[in-house]
C-alpha cells in the first residue's frame, strides 16, 4: 500500500484510518469503504465509540450558521458501534489486515456498503473570495464518542476524527457505437435557397483533457457569406435535491475563422478542448469531488441508472456542443445583419478506467 490514511481526534483517543480515498461506482455495486478506528478506552469516559458514513448536500457556508439554519442536508448515512464492541463484525480483508498492522492491538476494523442509487461526489466551483467548504455532495467518514449512535446534540469537535471520501465513476467501455450527429436547413429573407449545416462527433464518451473534433459539413446555397464558425461548450448544472435551481455556464467559446462563399461547400474537423484550468474564475461551475484543493476536472457527466430517484441524486450534470455559422448578408450593413445558423449535439464527459481502480492509491 502506497498511502494510509488517517485522522486523529483533538482527545487523542480516536485514530480513523482508510487505505484510500477513491471509491467506485460501477454500476451495478460500488466498492466497500473497508477501514480501521484505533480506540483508547482510557480517554472515553464510559461513553461508546461509533462510525458514520454519511452522503451529504452542503448548499452553504458553516461559518454562515449563526442562527441555527442548517446548510447540510444528509441524502444518507449509516452508523456503526465500534466500542463496545456489538453485532458488527466485518469479513476481514487485506486492505483491514493491512491497517490493522498500522493502529495496532486497539485497532477495530469496519466496512460501509455504499447504495448503488447515491450520487457522485460533485463541488460546485466556489469564487475567488468565497471562504469555508464549497458547496456540493460529499461522502464523509467520521468516528465519535458519544453515548448514543445519533446524538442530538453537537459532537465537540475534539471528540471526533473525520476524512472526506470520494464516490466516483469512470466511462464505461467503448460500445462502439457512432457520436452524436445533428442537421438543420435554414433560409433567409431574400434568399430563396437555404444554408445546410450537419455537425457531428466521432464517438459517445470523451474523457476530461482531450481534444474533441467536431466534424462539420456546410453546403451554402445562398448569396450569402459564412464569415465564422463558433463552436461553444455548455455546462448545465441541476440541483434537484432543495429547490428547481438549474443553470447553464459555457466552459469554452471558440471562434474559428473559416469563410465559406457563396454557393460553396465546407467539410471540416474543428478541434476544441474544454478545461477547468480556462474557467477558474467561474463561481457555481460543476467539478468532480475535491479533496482538499487538490486538482480536479470540470464535472463528470451524471449516468443515470433506470428507474432512479432523481432528487436523490441531489446534482445532475450534462454538456452539449453549439455549432453556430455566423452569415453575413454581405454590402454595407452585412455586419450588421448577419444572423447564425445553429445545432446542438449532446457531450459526454468523464474519466478514463484505471487499470486496476481496485489499488490502494496515495494522494
Amino acid at each position: 500500500m502506497s498511502k494510509v490514511y488517517k485522522k486523529t481526534s483533538g482527545n487523542g483517543a480516536l485514530t480513523l484510518y482508510l487505505g484510500k480515498r477513491d471509491y467506485v461506482d460501477h454500476v451495478q455495486n460500488v466498492d466497500s469503504i473497508e477501514g480501521v478506528v484505533k480506540i483508547d478506552p482510557a480517554d472515553l469516559g464510559g461513553k461508546k465509540v461509533f462510525v458514520q458514513l454519511a452522503c451529504a448536500f452542503r448548499y452553504g457556508r458553516e461559518d454562515l450558521d449563526v442562527i441555527g439554519l442548517s446548510f447540510r442536508k444528509d441524502i444518507w448515512f449509516k452508523h456503526l458501534q465500534l466500542y463496545p464492541a456489538a453485532d458488527h463484525k466485518p469479513t476481514l480483508t487485506p486492505m483491514h489486515d493491512c491497517l490493522l498492522k498500522k493502529a495496532g492491538e486497539q485497532g477495530h476494523a469496519f466496512t460501509f456498503d455504499i447504495p448503488v442509487n447515491l450520487p457522485c461526489s460533485v463541488t460546485l466551483q466556489p469564487g475567488p473570495d468565497d471562504a469555508g467548504k464549497a458547496c456540493g455532495v460529499d461522502f464523509e467518514v467520521k468516528t465519535y464518542i458519544s453515548d448514543v449512535a445519533d446524538p442530538e446534540e453537537k459532537l465537540d469537535k475534539k471528540d471526533t476524527a473525520r476524512l472526506i471520501v470520494r464516490k466516483i465513476q469512470f466511462a464505461p467501455d467503448a460500445t462502439g457505437a457512432p457520436g452524436p450527429k445533428a442537421d438543420i436547413c435554414k433560409s433567409f429573407m431574400m434568399s430563396d435557397k437555404p444554408v445546410h449545416l450537419e455537425a457531428s462527433l466521432d464517438k459517445e464518451i470523451y474523457y476530461h483533457g482531450d481534444p474533441i473534433n467536431v466534424n462539420v459539413k456546410v453546403k451554402n446555397e445562398t448569396t450569402k457569406t459564412v464569415t465564422k464558425i463558433k463552436v461553444t461548450v455548455d455546462q448545465t448544472t441541476d440541483v434537484v435535491l432543495y429547490s428547481a435551481d438549474k443553470y447553464t455556464k459555457t466552459v469554452l467559446c471558440q471562434e474559428f475563422g473559416e469563410t465559406i462563399d457563396a454557393n460553396s461547400t465546407f467539410d471540416k474537423s474543428l478541434t476544441i478542448t474544454p478545461l477547468l484550468a480556462d474557467n477558474k474564475e467561474k463561481r457555481g461551475l460543476a467539478l468532480d469531488g475535491r479533496l482538499k484543493d487538490e486538482d480536479t476536472n470540470l464535472a463528470s457527466n451524471t449516468i443515470m441508472r433506470d428507474g432512479m430517484d432523481k432528487e436523490v441524486l441531489g446534482i445532475l450534470v450534462s454538456y452539449k456542443i453549439k455549432v453556430n455559422l455566423m452569415v453575413s448578408s454581405g454590402g454595407l450593413l452585412g455586419g450588421l445583419t448577419a444572423s447564425d445558423v445553429q445545432v446542438e449535439l449532446p457531450l459526454i464527459l468523464m474519466n478514463p478506467k484505471p487499470q486496476d481502480v481496485g489499488l490502494p492509491v496515495g494522494e
